[in-house]
């Protein structure tokens, strides 16, 4: 039980870390030319660097995305903080229902924040998703085992 505690609490960190780092990179979708690479927040070639000026910036799909991806990390946050809090606070024979709530609300928050720029930005024709997309939806998976485990695992 001990080791499936410990593991569980690994890939819950490890999901988190990737949330952090697809977000915040700007390699959402990379040129098929290799000159550059678009993300939630900045626009990067390789001649000119990195410049805060999206050509979609102003659309409110894209904010939507933002708000998403960011409710994601804080809801995947607050469940390993009440994992950690439930793992030493809660009787014996309890399952962790909180932590698996909030847990599956992160993982609502990736699909719906993913699906919205899929549908909006992964056009393909000139560009190719880039690998913070390949891990929110990697995160998408975790998230979801992770909060299917916490729903389904009782402290002993």
């Amino acid at each position: 039980m001990l080791v499936l505690l410990a593991s569980i609490f690994v890939v819950h960190i490890a999901t988190v870390i990737m949330l952090f780092v697809s977000t915040i990179a700007n390699v959402w979708m990379v040129l098929n030319n290799g000159t550059g690479s678009v993300g939630l927040w900045k626009n990067c070639t390789s001649t000119d660097g990195c410049s805060d000026s999206l050509s979609y910036g102003g659309e409110d799909a894209l904010k939507a995305v933002q708000a998403f991806m960011i409710l994601s990390i804080i809801f995947s946050v607050i469940s390993l903080v009440v994992f950690v809090f439930q793992l030493f606070t809660m009787e014996k024979g309890n399952r962790f229902f909180l932590s698996g709530a909030t847990m599956l609300l992160c993982w609502l928050c990736i699909l719906v924040g993913a699906s919205i720029y899929t549908h909006h930005y992964a056009d393909g024709s000139q560009s190719h998703q880039g690998y913070s997309f390949i891990l929110t939806w990697i995160c998408f998976c975790f998230s979801f085992i992770i909060g299917i485990l916490y729903l389904v695992l009782r402290k002993k």
